[in-house]
């Protein structure tokens, strides 16, 4: 007869392994329900090959200083073999000690995390492949319990087959290229560029264990927010790393007394270097993007596909441009203040602010939300707080309370400038300076759509066109009046109003004499002239009239230093190119560019041109450049300076490098009263000098001052070049 106790047991036994096998077949079968994707599709081995992260576009110099990015998210990819070992000890020891074993899933830390739950002690359990494959998929929306856990089972399978496909030392350059640092920082590359101003290579072993500390919180830990705390958490994942035997406890207390050494470099858009140039490239992205799709017909975005744009700029040379502009800026609108002190550069006719106000957000909500004028106007004259640019302030921002209409006035007082530096051989543009402050003011006076009148800066063309149609610089030309008869004897006058004598091109340009200029185009017309222009690469809109001699229309300074370019390049004008290269993520390049070039005129054209513009700098309107900033190698220019001083230029060439600098109000109704502070010579040229001094003292950059190579055989007569300096006082003003 059987045993009553040993048959209840065996019952008992039976149905616990029964309910333990139902329990198990129910998880298999969920895992194999939402492995079929019946809550959810899985990633695929496709996807997990190119996971679908935001990545930012990075913008880098010629020189491999990175200028900028674009993204939604700042996130850039980091391989393994550039992360520092700190980062990856202090990971492993903090968040999943058995890595290096597992295959994605830590069963040992999976049970255990049972046990501290029920003792009332909160512990996490995935694994840094869990972690990535969360990352990687993020839940979509806030699960309830029974969700949660199906998500759970999810990030398990998934990691298993991130685990397949990856090697570990790949899952760790994944997981920290997906990871938030807060502060605007996705990815350890950003992190540590925002946090420290380096590289994730060159991290120390504090530096990493608080960047690892912060992926607990981004906020509670938070390095900038919560500084006493961030240390402390740091200071745990040291605490971990002794723990694992990573470091010894002695050097573990070494660094945990240091204190938080944070090198701030928060990155925006709008911070850096190159700020306009930067947003011009964007725009011109944006546009290249659109017409030149992937393999597989889509198109890339510059937000999110991670390239790398590889640009023609120099990073310390456009380090020394904004420099120069600051410095120059700030002296000249600090001289225009005090030029109209009192008194109102627009004088008394208020209808340009008018027209100002009618421009402003501002108005056009108003008038929008059926506001008259008249209550418009009165809006305007109420103070309200705001931010003005201010050269004085440093950070050169103030807050005040101002009405909109002061702030008006305000604002058309300031004088903005442009500025661009280009290799005069390949086209490269080196550094480009679109105006004083992008938050102030986004409209880049570089850029080719921004035209202003030239003057006389458009006088070398002319003067190029006679030479290369057999003119002698040197034959003497009367310094009188032309008359233009089937112009309706339009008769340009000089300057000063002084006529009589003679002169050779040499002086003519050098002192830009308008009679001398007025009779080569006379002799050669206008329409060839325009022809030179164009074959220069200038397509700014122009008439054939004479005035073109005079510079009357309106072109880019981006048009304008390629066309100079001619003067330098053996008579071939070289299109501005500003990218050399573009990479995809993974560094394959996907497009090169290169400068396209015209041939303008002759070689000995050319030469002959250079010494002409050495001559300006010599002993004429540009020769301030050389006593005032101390520049003697070769160096050529021409200054230029519209009707009322309303725009300033400079263009210089050197045997390298071609220079071009605009300044001016953003209306040309402000201007100074006096060519002599008005006119290039003074208002442009400077910002040309201080740069060239800074970039010629600057021994990081291969920039030696070079001279103007003769051709072969030279035909022209240029015995009677002018090149004798004459004292500071007797440099002619235009």
């Amino acid at each position: 007869m059987s045993n009553p106790t040993n048959t209840n047991n065996r019952t008992y036994l039976r149905w616990m392994w029964g309910i333990f096998a139902f329990f198990w077949l129910c998880f298999l079968g969920l895992l194999g329900l939402i492995g079929a994707g019946v809550f959810g599709e899985l990633p695929t081995f496709e996807e997990l090959e190119n996971p679908k992260n935001a990545l930012a576009t990075e913008i880098y110099a010629s020189d491999g200083a990175l200028l900028g990015k674009y993204y939604i998210q700042n996130r850039s990819y980091t391989r393994f073999e550039e992360l520092s070992p700190f980062l990856i000890q202090a990971l492993i020891a903090t968040e999943d000690i058995r890595f290096r074993s597992h295959a994605g899933i830590d069963f040992q830390g999976t049970v255990a995390i049972g046990f501290y739950t029920l003792f009332g002690k909160k512990r996490g359990s995935s694994t840094i492949t869990q972690q990535l494959a969360k990352n990687l998929y993020p839940r979509t929306h806030r699960p309830n319990i029974f969700k949660l856990g199906i998500y759970k089972l999810r990030e398990w399978i998934t990691a298993v087959k991130i685990e397949k496909r990856y090697t570990k030392d790949e899952i760790i350059a994944l997981y920290f290229n997906t990871v938030e640092f807060g502060n605007n920082a996705y990815g350890i590359k950003s992190a540590a560029r925002t946090y420290f101003n380096k590289s994730t290579k060159d991290l120390t072993l504090p530096e990493a264990a608080l960047l690892v500390g912060i992926l607990k919180g981004t906020t509670v830990y938070s390095p900038v927010r919560n500084p006493e705390k961030a240390l402390a958490r740091r200071n745990t994942v040291i605490d971990q790393m002794v723990k694992y035997q990573v470091i010894p406890e002695a050097e573990a207390e070494k660094f945990k007394s240091q204190p938080l050494k944070l090198d701030l470099h928060p990155q925006t858009h709008d911070a850096g270097l190159a700020t306009y140039f930067r947003e011009y490239l964007r725009q011109y992205m944006l546009d290249w993007c659109e017409n030149n799709p992937k393999p597989d017909g889509s198109k890339y975005n510059i937000y999110k596909d991670g390239l790398r744009i590889y640009t023609t700029l120099d990073s310390r040379l456009q380090e020394h441009a904004e420099a120069a502009m600051v410095q120059h800026m700030t002296a000249l609108q600090a001289s225009f203040d005090q030029h109209w002190k009192g008194r109102a550069p627009w004088g008394k006719d208020e209808s340009l602010l008018i027209r100002g106000m009618k421009q402003t957000d501002r108005y056009m909500d108003m008038k929008e939300q059926g506001l008259s004028e008249a209550e418009i106007k009165e809006v305007f004259k109420q103070p309200v707080a705001m931010r003005l640019f201010d050269w004085k302030t440093p950070g050169y921002f103030r807050d005040t309370v101002l009405s909109p209409m002061d702030s008006l006035r305000y604002a058309k007082r300031l004088l903005h400038t442009g500025f661009m530096a280009m290799d005069a051989k390949n086209g490269n543009v080196k550094a480009w300076v679109g105006g004083i402050n992008i938050d102030h003011s986004q409209y880049d006076h570089v850029n080719i759509t921004a035209k202003r009148q030239v003057g006389s800066t458009f006088k070398p063309i002319v003067y190029a066109q006679a030479i290369d149609n057999g003119f002698n610089p040197c034959t003497p030309i009367p310094n009188q009046p032309v008359t233009f008869e089937d112009f309706n004897n339009w008769t340009p006058k000089n300057y000063d109003g002084v006529n009589g004598g003679s002169m050779t091109m040499f002086e003519g340009l050098a002192k830009s004499i308008n009679n001398i200029v007025a009779y080569l185009m006379k002799q050669v017309g206008p329409e060839s002239v325009m022809e030179l222009s164009r074959r220069m690469g200038i397509q700014s809109v122009m008439e054939p009239y004479p005035s073109l001699c005079l510079g009357t229309f309106d072109i880019s300074l981006f048009e304008m230093v390629g066309a100079y370019s001619a003067f330098v390049n053996k008579g071939l004008a070289a299109k501005p190119v500003f990218i050399s290269r573009i990479e995809d993520k993974s560094g394959n390049i996907i497009a090169q560019f290169n400068s396209e070039t015209s041939e303008a005129f002759s070689e000995e054209t050319a030469y002959v041109m250079s010494q002409l513009l050495k001559g300006s700098v010599k002993i004429g309107t540009a020769g301030r450049i050389r006593y005032r900033y101390g520049l003697h190698n070769e160096i050529g220019g021409k200054t230029g300076t519209t009707q009322n001083n309303s725009d300033g230029w400079f263009m210089g060439i050197t045997p390298e490098m071609v220079l071009g600098c605009w300044t001016g109000a953003d209306d040309r109704a402000v201007h100074f009263r006096t060519t002599h502070l008005g006119g290039g010579a003074n208002s442009a040229l400077p910002l040309v000098g201080i740069f060239l001094q800074k970039a010629y003292a600057d021994k990081r950059v291969d920039w030696k001052p070079g001279k103007f190579q003769p051709p072969a055989s030279l035909s022209t007569d240029i015995s009677c070049a002018p090149y004798a300096v004459l004292p500071p006082d007797s440099i002619p003003v235009e």
